[in-house]
C-alpha cells in the first residue's frame, strides 16, 4: 500500500536526520547521566501520556534489563504512582505532580530525565524548574520546539520532528541507545 510505503519512508527521514543532528547531544547526554549514576545518583524520568509510557518503559529498562542481566541501574518513573498523582492533582494542581516528586525523592547530582513532544507541558517544566533549585542534572527530550526547556536543561535532545507520534518513534530510540551505552558503560 501506497500510504505504508510513504509513512516508512517519512520515519526513515526522520532517524536520518535525527542521526546527522542529534548524536553528540546523546552522547553528551549518556555522559551526564553515567557521571551521575557513578556519583551515587539516580535517574528520574517524567512526562505526559505517550511520554509517561516512554518514562515507565525506560525506568523498567534499567531498574530491570535492557539487554542483559546486570545489577539494577538506579531509576524511577515519576508516572506510577496513582495514589502520589491523583493525590497532588486534588490538593494542589496537575501542574505539580511531577515537581512535588522531584522535591520529595531528588537530591543534588540526580538526573531529571523529562520528556515532552512540545516541550510545553506545565507540570513537566515545573519538574525542572524544582531539579535546577535542587541541583539536579536536567535533561529534556522533545520536538523540533525546544523553546520551553531550552533554559532549564543541562542537555536538549531535539529531534527533527513536529508530529507527536513521529517525535515519540524517536524518543523511545533514543531512550533505548541511552540504556544501551549504560549497560556497557556501568555494567
Amino acid at each position: 500500500m501506497k500510504s505504508i510505503n510513504k509513512t516508512l519512508t517519512e520515519i526513515s527521514e526522520n532517524f536520518n536526520n535525527l542521526a546527522r543532528k542529534s548524536v553528540p547531544q546523546i552522547e553528551e547526554a549518556s555522559k551526564l547521566i553515567i557521571k551521575s549514576l557513578k556519583n551515587g545518583g539516580k535517574i528520574m524520568f517524567c512526562g505526559n501520556g505517550g511520554s509517561a509510557a516512554d518514562a515507565q518503559h525506560l525506568s523498567a529498562e534499567l531498574v530491570g534489563r535492557y539487554r542483559k542481566n546486570r545489577k539494577p541501574i538506579a531509576s524511577i518513573a515519576l508516572t506510577t504512582d496513582t495514589s502520589i498523582i491523583t493525590a497532588v492533582s486534588n490538593d494542589f494542581s496537575f501542574d505539580d505532580i511531577f515537581s512535588r516528586q522531584v522535591e520529595s525523592v531528588g537530591n543534588n547530582g540526580d538526573v531529571l530525565y523529562a520528556i515532552s513532544t512540545s516541550s510545553k507541558s506545565k507540570n513537566v517544566i515545573n519538574a525542572l524548574k524544582v531539579a535546577k533549585q535542587l541541583n539536579i542534572n536536567t535533561l529534556g527530550l522533545t520536538g523540533n520546539d525546544e523553546s520551553g526547556f531550552r533554559e532549564l536543561c543541562d542537555v536538549t535532545i531535539s529531534v527533527p520532528a513536529s508530529r507527536p507520534d513521529r517525535i515519540q518513534e524517536m524518543h523511545i530510540a533514543i531512550g533505548q541507545i541511552i540504556c544501551e551505552i549504560l549497560e556497557k558503560e556501568l555494567c
